[in-house]
């Protein structure tokens, strides 16, 4: 398995630190607002490598925390007459019905900021003691950038060049322009909690760095985010961490391309997004996902409501096809000679190396994608009537679709549906009727049905109904 390190900027074979489990870590969101779509590619695409990972036999532990002390949130909650505290967990509600939505599973661990706030605190003053931050006057904490020597590595942007950057804060109290705030002095009516520099909060770089090594140790192995999260979040987390614990940080860097909206980047402050609650109105959760998983992860990607209808459709074929082969599973003929079926099997082996191959490229999930499609299409090729399909033969092809959609997340969003008694005694009536060769009465029940939503197909294996 090879991963594109952001941080050598080439892919490089996998080699976890303990045998057999990986320590990973995603930056998770800021809890002011809900999640748009532009959020919600990291998170399905980062649970996927979760799910590969644990595919391969890996034990996983995988820590994704929440931001629930911060600018926005404070002005949110400003903005609503509420606390901080309430709107975070306001918030942290709504991502999880979101996230849930998304068939996105939940993180082993999901850290809050405001419950690490100890560890916090015991890393800046660590930073402190060992002359790499500094406390000012007003009650802030900064970290002494140039004392860092490695400072740039990640986003390969020398150090000139990152002072002389937009978005650096001037502030007097500075020692350097570069520098950045590990602790900030409390102000009225901003949440605050007791430091040896006064009353204060966090900065944002330094949590991620404290539930790293709270949860998952000095050294971890894999880190994942967007690509703008590299500067300045996880290049000052590198600072920090390295600084303070005198280890390496990350092993491997993986982060995603944007996700765009007219070739440019969807974000809260450009005010160029969609929620992914509004989309999931639209097109559901499940189709958000598909869509997701359909270009590499490294890649931009342009929402439309195109796309989000394309992978409707295709979602449509997957179900169909397992629908399909979970009827034949339970009615399909007794073992016997089915030639198709039988190829499909042969090359099983097949779609599992492409499958397996796509995804151990550097996390290929669209050509994974590609592989499961092609092999619903030579399974609905095996099972077709003039086959003869076997219980066995269909429930053998509908394990192997079963796999690869496990580890993409598919196929969760439309359970398997059951009927009610009203419904099943109209269709024994039909088939009653047919029997007896009464048409006009089976075409009336099945007219009955289609207005209560069940359609009906006719097969040789006995009638076969799906919800409209």
């Amino acid at each position: 398995m090879e991963i594109f390190n952001s941080m050598t900027r080439r892919k490089e074979e996998f080699v976890p630190i303990e045998e057999g489990k990986v320590r990973m870590y995603a930056c998770g969101p800021t809890v002011y607002n809900l999640i748009h779509v532009g959020n919600a590619r990291p998170i399905i695409l980062f649970d996927v490598l979760r799910r590969y990972l644990e595919y391969r036999g890996y034990d996983v532990t995988f820590v994704q925390n929440f931001t629930d002390v911060d600018d926005k949130i404070i002005k949110r909650a400003n903005e609503e007459g509420i606390s901080s505290q309430e709107v975070a967990e306001k918030y942290i509600q709504e991502y999880f019905t979101d996230a849930q939505g998304l068939g996105v599973r939940p993180a082993t661990i999901h850290p809050r900021a405001t419950e690490t706030m100890d560890e916090i605190i015991d890393l800046v003053q660590t930073l402190v003691d060992k002359g790499y931050a500094y406390p000012v006057p007003s009650g802030d904490v900064y970290y002494r950038t140039l004392k860092f020597k490695g400072y740039g590595k990640l986003s390969h942007q020398p150090i000139e060049d990152l002072m002389s950057g937009a978005r650096i804060d001037v502030n007097d109290e500075k020692e350097n322009p570069l520098d950045f705030a590990l602790w900030k002095a409390a102000k009225p009516g901003e949440p605050a909690w007791d430091s040896p520099w006064g009353k204060g909060r966090p900065g944002w770089h330094i949590e991620c760095s404290a539930m790293n090594r709270k949860y998952l140790g000095k050294t971890i192995d894999i880190h994942c985010g967007g690509e703008d999260l590299q500067f300045p979040h996880h290049e000052n987390e590198i600072a920090q961490s390295e600084a303070a614990n005198d280890a390496p940080f990350v092993h491997y860097w993986m982060h995603n391309g944007f996700l765009n909206i007219d070739n440019k980047k969807m974000s809260k402050s450009q005010g160029n997004f969609f929620t992914v609650r509004d989309a999931a109105q639209v097109y559901g959760y499940e189709p958000i996902r598909l869509f997701m998983l359909s270009a590499h992860y490294r890649t931009p990607l342009n929402y439309s409501a195109e796309s989000l209808q394309q992978a409707q459709a295709a979602l449509d074929r997957l179900y169909s096809a397992r629908d399909n082969l979970t009827f034949l599973a339970e009615n399909g003929g007794e073992d016997g000679p089915n030639q198709a079926k039988q190829a499909v099997l042969d090359e099983a082996g097949t779609y599992r190396e492409r499958f397996d191959a796509a995804m151990d490229d550097d996390f290929n999930t669209a050509d994974a994608v590609s592989v499961l499609f092609e092999l619903v299409r030579a399974a609905n090729r095996a099972v077709a009537p003039e086959q003869k399909p076997t219980k066995a033969g269909a429930a053998d092809l509908l394990k192997l679709i079963g796999e690869f959609t496990d580890v993409l997340g598919l196929l969760y969003a439309r359970k398997e549906e059951s009927l009610d008694d009203q419904v099943e005694a109209l269709i024994a009536q039909r088939q009653a009727a047919r029997v007896a060769k009464n048409w006009a009465e089976a075409d009336r029940i099945r007219d009955e049905l289609k207005g209560m939503g069940i359609i009906l197909k006719d097969t040789k294996q006995g009638v076969q109904w799906k919800k409209e």
